[in-house]
């Protein structure tokens, strides 16, 4: 016999799948709508200064310096790759997001693409989507535990209309927040919002771009030693990706000038690369995604290049996301990595694209949906096993420096004590260094950042002996 406990309990969890079943689709639509059209305005504008004539490369400094002041006069929190002020957004501040937030990220990130900067498109589609959700929340006078969960939603729904891979976005949203963690409570809200993102911007007429066809091997000893081999090359390369960036920043803002001769300068370095290395590596660069997953030859530093520029378009004020260009470092090492031992170029591209986003972002159970999504089934066993290895071998590194540290990825680095995901008020430092039996490692409090794990490396005065 059912006793009213259970009675109660089954009215509560009915009442809260009825609201945020509601609140998801309505979060989709809204984001949906949003994002296809910065989607389409985006697509307009980088046609339109692509039939210019060869004098276009001039507006790349002038675009530049036009998305810094826009950023920097209209909305500071723009600044930068979209997601990683989002999550910062969760952790410190509850999920509140200015709305002055969405058109000056908008703005800014078009004229930034359009003008030629290297960036990605993800990021303010997230950043756009956890604005309108956090402003939706206020209106609905949510608690803060409500509007983080619903700027999830928004996040998840816009991953998935930008790239047309609605269960990877929706698992990307909760999977980024924490390394080690998922937010689980929020999962059918963002599968939800997710997929009705992906039918709306279906519906304005976003192309999701075409999908990678090549031949999936079997899975056999060799291939998978292969991946495997592979697995660690592009963790590798996903921690020279990291540091590329970290560079960049450091290095933009130890620089004591006008804030407006950072953008300045930063145009003139893309333009100087460019003269050298052709002009293939500004923008997007989803033709060289695209041709290195046809498996056509590939220049062997590619990889590198594009991690530079994105270096300094997003270091100097640039505005734009960190996805895609990490999706240009992924297909394009892959490439790389074939060419070496005269492997199948399109599926190390492919591989390469999902697993460096793995390890560059520590969201492995995304990039693998995301493999499944884009390749079909048969590509789940590589993909899988490349993306894990890549994770493992970035370390506690990331592209998102307020991501929270919720469990290391070895057992040979200790947390004091298990985090908790419903307390994100504060972000200890640490306390010193655990000694191992072979190594020393680094010992973090709870919740510790990404972005306090790099500082504590770095900083020898942390360190016992």
């Amino acid at each position: 016999m059912i006793d009213d406990r259970n009675i109660r309990e089954l009215a509560v969890l009915s009442y809260s799948l009825a609201k945020w079943l509601l609140l998801s689709v309505l979060a989709g639509a809204v984001v949906g709508t949003a994002t296809s059209f910065f989607l389409l305005a985006l697509e307009w504008s980088i046609g339109f200064v692509s039939g210019l004539p060869s004098w276009r490369f001039a507006l790349l400094p002038i675009g530049l310096v036009t998305s810094a002041a826009i950023v920097r006069h209209l909305a500071p929190d723009a600044s930068g790759h979209g997601t990683e002020k989002v999550i910062e957004a969760i952790h410190q501040r509850q999920g509140r997001i200015a709305f002055k937030v969405v058109p000056v990220k908008l703005v800014a990130t078009i004229i930034t693409l359009a003008a030629g900067g290297s960036a990605g498109k993800e990021g303010p589609c997230a950043q756009i989507g956890a604005g309108l959700m956090s402003v939706m929340s206020s209106l609905f006078r949510f608690e803060d535990l409500d509007r983080k969960k619903l700027v999830v939603c928004g996040i998840s729904a816009g991953f998935a209309a930008v790239f047309g891979t609605p269960v990877a976005g929706a698992i990307f949203g909760v999977e980024v927040l924490y390394v080690g963690q998922m937010f689980t409570d929020v999962l059918l809200p963002s599968l939800v919002s997710g997929i009705t993102a992906y039918l709306v911007s279906m519906h304005w007429g976003v192309v999701h771009g075409a999908q990678p066809l090549f031949l999936i091997p079997d899975t056999s000893g060799h291939v998978l030693a292969w991946t495997i081999g592979a697995g660690v090359f592009f963790g590798l390369v996903s921690l020279l990706h990291i540091e590329m960036l970290k560079l960049g920043e450091g290095l933009f803002r130890k620089w004591k000038v006008h804030p407006l001769a950072k953008p300045l300068a930063g145009g003139l370095l893309l333009l100087a690369v460019t003269a050298v290395t052709g002009s293939r590596y500004l923008g997007l660069g989803m033709d060289t995604i695209n041709a290195a997953m046809a498996g056509d030859p590939i220049p062997r530093a590619a990889f590198l290049v594009k991690s530079l520029l994105t270096a300094i378009t997003l270091s100097c004020g640039g505005s734009g996301g960190i996805v895609t260009p990490t999706f240009f470092v992924g297909a394009t090492s892959g490439s790389f990595f074939a060419s070496l031992f005269g492997l199948d170029r399109a599926l190390f591209s492919g591989i390469g694209l999902v697993a460096v986003l793995a390890a560059s972002a520590n969201t492995p159970i995304a990039a693998m949906v995301m493999g499944i999504e884009l390749f079909g089934a048969k590509a789940a066993p590589l993909g899988a096993v490349s993306c894990v290895v890549a994770f493992l071998i970035s370390g506690h590194r990331s592209v998102y420096p307020s991501q929270i540290l919720a469990r290391s990825k070895s057992k040979a680095i200790v947390l004091e004590e298990p985090a908790r995901m419903d307390s994100t008020r504060s972000t200890p430092r640490f306390s010193g260094l655990l000694l191992t039996k072979a190594w020393r490692f680094l010992r973090p409090r709870i919740r510790a950042t990404i972005r306090d794990i790099d500082r504590a490396l770095s900083d020898r005065h942390n360190m016992k002996p």
